[in-house]
């Protein structure tokens, strides 16, 4: 996979003007600072993650949708439960013929963070940790994350198997952090 050609292609789901991001380079994971390296370099969900990284339960909030027949696209953000905290901009790409009716019924009704539906219906997954960015964020990611344009953060490009099937790709992007 090349990490800048799959990031191009989730951010041609939904393009931005102003533009999202400002720079984007793929870094090793090894390389990545902390506290960024133990949130995004690993194979679990970043639901579970950003929940015990900010020690509360997140909400998503729906951006835009692109659904069709087999396919369901979305740009959100994860938020602190009960607050307007941006913890994390995500662009979701899924494949829905790997996971049953209501697994997708209940992605679809928008109401849970992905990695809590499959974690709540016990879907056979594992996730491949496509590649590391560092980001610059642009206009768009900045007013998100209620931070200047050009503030550096970190995020990945991930790929859920379900079932051992590619299901989901996924662009995670951490608010910055301190």
């Amino acid at each position: 996979m090349n990490a800048l050609i799959e990031l191009q292609s989730l951010l041609d789901l939904f393009p931005d003007q102003p533009p999202l991001l400002q720079a984007a380079e793929h870094v090793p994971g090894s390389t990545t600072p902390e506290p960024y390296k133990s949130m995004l370099v690993h194979e679990h969900h970043m639901t579970v993650t950003m929940e015990n990284y900010h020690h509360c339960q997140v909400e998503v909030q729906v951006l835009d949708r692109n659904p069709d027949e087999s396919n369901y696209s979305r740009k959100i953000l994860l938020l602190k439960e009960g607050t307007d905290k941006v913890v994390q901009f995500g662009i979701v790409r899924f494949n829905f013929q790997y996971v049953t009716e209501q697994v997708k019924n209940e992605i679809i009704a928008e109401e849970t963070p992905l990695g809590r539906v499959l974690i709540t219906h016990n879907v056979l997954r594992h996730i491949d940790l496509g590649a590391i960015l560092r980001v610059e964020c642009g206009p768009t990611l900045a007013r998100h994350f209620n931070c200047e344009v050009g503030t550096v953060t970190y995020g990945r490009l991930a790929t859920i198997f379900c079932n051992n099937r590619p299901a989901v790709d996924l662009l995670e992007i951490s608010s910055p952090l301190e």
